[in-house]
């Protein structure tokens, strides 16, 4: 009988780290894994470590110069104009000491991930640490030096010959996993995101449908700013449900990004802590209705490590093993953790009403969103139209 989920992790992960005030801390995932634990919803038997990736895996998604470059690049060995050229030294990507070894490891936690699952051990696997899904085949970019997703993917394409439906709510368009695969018929990405018009990195308008033999397997729903719980919802379900029953995956792999929240700073959504229930709910069912359960789950943005990574990425496990938690927070966790926070820490698991105030366009908001749904969706529906014929 195969195990419920695996919840991949060591503190090694935290290695991936820029400097002490950049944007992207892993210590959120430290934070995540004690609020389960207070929580009682998850023991030492349901953490696996990670793996080192090798580099011929990292090879299935990135050029061997730019490999090189980064290892160059965490010894201290990389010229600055060089390492600009490959997205190293940047504001967003500054170089740190042994920077391969830190990234390769990322990318080893999210294929021992996709190894438990695809291998029948586990239905589902959580790496918190994985998601860096700008990564590009020969450059890091916002925050991401290799791309794990990306790699994983190749690597469940090359070893399991599945088909992918990669599913990406970080509020950050899925660039790089997107162009990875924009010929590719055997993965179907899906990525909802803020409007590239105020947002990096710019890209997934809905004209972005794919290339080649690939054309009709990319999906992207921009949203408008500000968009808020009822209208994220309804784009995502109604979108994915249909996108699920078009390209009927083998296995469903998720981008877990939890900065569409509105305490988020880098980000100008409206969402609140409701999202993070549903969104892994609707994976989950998915993957039990066209996978076997095959579900694989990363981490990915989210900016506002205190008052909403920990419980967002908690929902993830939560929803893995079919547990509900609700109400106040352990008092444990909160302890621990409140005299590190420059906030006030959220005492429930759910945000309190009225976080932000009325939004002044919501009704047009709203109605941009389902437009924006109805031609993502067309393809769809031309396609389904073509066969009944």
């Amino acid at each position: 009988m195969k195990n419920k989920a695996a919840f991949v992790y060591s503190d090694q992960l935290l290695n991936y780290k820029f400097h002490a005030n950049h944007p992207f801390n892993q210590q959120r995932i430290k934070m995540t894994l004690d609020l389960l634990q207070h929580s009682q919803v998850i023991s030492d038997k349901d953490i696996i470590p990670p793996r080192f990736a090798l580099e011929e895996e990292l090879l299935l998604a990135h050029d061997q110069r730019y490999i090189n470059a980064v290892k160059k690049a965490g010894m201290g060995e990389l010229q600055a104009d060089t390492a600009e050229s490959y997205g190293l030294g940047t504001e967003d990507t500054p170089i740190f000491q042994n920077m391969h070894e830190a990234s390769s490891l990322i990318v080893g936690g999210t294929l021992t991930a996709t190894d438990l699952v695809m291998q029948g051990e586990y239905e589902h696997a959580l790496h918190l640490g994985g998601g860096l899904h700008h990564g590009l085949q020969g450059k890091a970019s916002g925050f991401c030096i290799y791309n794990d997703c990306s790699i994983a993917i190749k690597y469940i394409l090359q070893k399991y010959q599945a088909k992918v439906l990669y599913i990406d709510t970080d509020a950050h368009h899925g660039d790089g996993v997107q162009w990875a695969f924009y010929d590719n018929p055997n993965v179907c990405t899906f990525s909802i995101h803020e409007t590239g018009r105020y947002l990096f990195p710019g890209t997934g308008s809905i004209y972005e449908r794919g290339h080649g033999e690939g054309y009709g397997y990319t999906f992207n729903i921009p949203l408008d700013a500000f968009t808020e719980d009822e209208s994220f919802m309804h784009a995502y379900r109604t979108a994915l449900v249909e996108i699920v029953e078009y390209f009927k995956p083998d296995v469903i792999f998720t981008q877990n990004g939890a900065d569409a929240h509105y305490y988020d700073p880098l980000t100008h959504l409206s969402a609140t802590m409701r999202i993070y229930r549903e969104i892994p709910k609707l994976a989950h069912e998915l993957a039990h209705q066209y996978c076997n359960g095959r579900w694989i789950a990363v981490g990915g943005g989210g900016y506002d490590i205190w008052r909403v990574v920990p419980r967002a990425w908690a929902f993830l496990w939560l929803e893995m093993i079919d547990h509900h938690l609700e109400g106040q927070l352990p008092e444990e966790w909160l302890h621990q953790w409140q005299k590190h926070a420059p906030v006030s820490l959220p005492t429930k698991w759910e945000d309190e009403d009225n976080i932000y105030p009325p939004i002044p366009r919501r009704k047009e908001i709203n109605e941009k969103n389902r437009i924006t749904v109805d031609k993502v969706l067309q393809i769809i529906n031309r396609s389904n139209s073509n066969t009944k014929k």
